[in-house]
């Protein structure tokens, strides 16, 4: 009997509570609302729409054929809500064409901790920067839970076919919050078309960290479940317009100055008669497994100046790994690399490979990098050279991919010769600019910013120095020894993407619109468009970010962009 008593008390207990529950969220009120892109919305803010955010229960872009157009839904309830979910519908135009809901794509903000600019580069240590949440990640689970007088953003992404017809294409998000709130779309799709990212003219180097994968995947390093966990993050890096393979070499080109390591792709072997051989399994399968998932444009090796200046092969003899201790220009530094680079140009011609490749440096000196390019360049004179650092026009000439610190221009006559002969010169930003950057502090247009910024100053394009290069646990802690949080990669373990690269996709696209509708203006003879839109670019100086948000000199710029297609 006391059995009984205790199983019906319980029962009533579940049930009071449910009948708690279901009272409590009939009480809730639910704020569901469209909200601008450009936005880190703080979780624990107890937003009040009526004051602080204006209710948008209508969301009018415009997009070009074969355009991503992107908006941030947030959801705010004074309860909580057990399960937030969005369903997403067919876009319809009047003429009956219509966008399929698969164009469409919502996910979560998740909240990382980040931390703030300080001194830029060098070794930090977290308690001496201020902390805090901000929204980055974009989680693709179909619902998540959210505490009362807390703040849900929701990325939601349209891309439209390029196939689509020009018009307006009208439709609903529908957004279940205890309660189902319907947000309304009108898309107006232009009459341009966007090409497909594998031909936008944009130059992008994210360099790819594979070793990164293997850790946060719990997999061996090389194995065929690497290679499978590999594939999506490269796969999204290609839909991005990625160029470059990254590819190493030699062991740790960096220094071990990342959380992981960042071994080489391949094997030295130093004979027991003083030969040498080298071993390119590892780097062939890698290149052609990079080259399935859609880049394949240029190959980048690193480095023949490690930031270490230490050389690791086999030796025969001793039966172990040695290393050797040189500086480019010495007889044995020069020696050690001949053998090396008189080999590996011999494979890659026979891959098919050798056009494609090039001899890569980071920030090195212009003397390392003279003594280099007398090396390379005298093994044989079609190697290609890359760059990434400071602009030195005493070897200008000599390097066919140069990216320059965001601080450099270059000479018009520069950057024409250099296009004129079918070499990339590209920016970067790295630890050292406070703005325009992608940190996970740094306001989301900046990364929209760099790409109008490189249509500005003539650059082909744009570098950041790691894709993936994670600390130790990136979906809660973007912070790192070194370097303000979220330099040291773009996108999450998962793979998740972020705001920043969906930003970054965002200035792409609008780099590649800039390069369409000047050829239009020109073509037409619109010297009056063509002022204007030079006139507008122009305004696109980093100094100029001091005092106008990066969002605000984008949105005054875009008119041009869609204007002329009413023409």
């Amino acid at each position: 009997m006391r059995k009984i008593i205790l199983i019906l008390s319980f029962f009533v207990t579940v049930f009071a509570h449910a009948q708690e529950t279901a009272l409590n969220q009939s009480n809730n009120v639910v704020n569901v609302s469209f909200a601008s892109s450009n936005i880190r919305f703080a979780r624990e803010q107890g937003l009040t729409f009526d004051q602080q955010l204006k209710q948008q229960n209508e969301w009018n872009p415009e997009a070009w054929r074969g355009e991503k157009v992107s908006i941030q839904i947030v959801v705010w309830s004074s309860g909580d809500i057990s399960s937030l979910s969005l369903q997403v519908h067919d876009l319809i135009c009047e003429n009956g064409q219509k966008i399929d809901a698969d164009n469409i794509k919502a996910g979560f903000l998740r909240y990382v901790i980040t931390d703030e600019f300080g001194p830029g580069c060098g070794y930090r240590k977290t308690t001496d920067f201020d902390s805090l949440l901000v929204a980055d990640p974009i989680d693709p689970v179909s619902s998540v839970s959210v505490k009362k007088n807390t703040l849900q953003p929701v990325w939601l992404s349209i891309k439209v076919p390029a196939a689509t017809k020009q018009g307006h294409y009208k439709g609903i998000i529908s957004v279940n919050a205890g309660k189902k709130v319907d947000l309304n779309i009108s898309l107006n799709v232009l009459d341009q078309v966007l090409p497909s990212a594998d031909k936008w003219k944009f130059d992008l180097d994210f360099w790819q960290h594979p070793a990164a994968i293997a850790r946060v995947h719990n997999v061996p390093l090389w194995s065929k479940e690497h290679f499978k966990y590999m594939r999506p993050y490269y796969t999204m890096l290609a839909d991005a317009g990625q160029k470059c393979i990254t590819t190493s070499i030699i062991n740790e080109p960096w220094g071990h100055q990342t959380y992981d390591d960042f071994p080489g792709l391949i094997r030295w072997i130093k004979k027991k008669d003083g030969s040498w051989s080298y071993n390119y399994s590892l780097f062939d399968q890698y290149v052609s497994f990079v080259m399935s998932c859609g880049i394949k444009d240029r190959i980048n090796c690193y480095t023949m100046i490690p930031w270490k200046l230490s050389f690791q092969y086999y030796d025969e003899r001793s039966g172990k790994d040695t290393v050797l201790n040189a500086s480019p220009g010495t007889h044995e530094y020069n020696e050690y690399w001949s053998f090396m680079l008189t080999d590996f140009s011999k494979h890659l011609k026979a891959k098919g490979w050798f056009s494609i490749t090039s001899i890569s440096m980071d920030e090195r000196s212009m003397q390392d990098m003279q003594a280099v390019i007398k090396l390379v360049h005298g093994v044989d004179p079609e190697w290609k050279i890359s760059l990434a650092g400071e602009y030195h026009p005493e070897i200008e000439k000599d390097i066919y991919d140069y990216c320059v610190a965001s601080k450099w221009e270059l000479a018009d006559s520069v950057l024409t010769r250099r296009k004129s002969k079918g070499y990339h010169t590209t920016v970067y930003t790295c630890c050292v600019e406070k703005y325009p950057n992608g940190f996970t502090f740094s306001p989301p247009a900046e990364n929209v910013w760099i790409g109008w910024f490189a249509a500005a100053k003539g650059f082909t394009g744009y570098l950041r120095w790691a894709y993936n290069s994670w600390p130790k646990d990136p979906v809660q802690d973007s912070r790192f020894t070194a370097w303000p949080a979220g330099d040291t990669f773009l996108v999450y373990p998962g793979p998740m993407s972020s705001i920043r690269f969906e930003k970054m996709i965002e200035g792409i696209q609008d780099f590649e619109k800039i390069v369409i509708v000047r050829d239009q203006f020109i073509k037409m003879g619109s010297e009056k468009d063509l002022k204007q839109l030079e006139r507008i670019l122009s305004s696109f100086e980093i100094k100029n970010l001091e005092t106008i948000p990066a969002g605000k000199m984008i949105e005054d710029a875009r008119s041009i962009l869609n204007r002329h297609n009413d023409k």
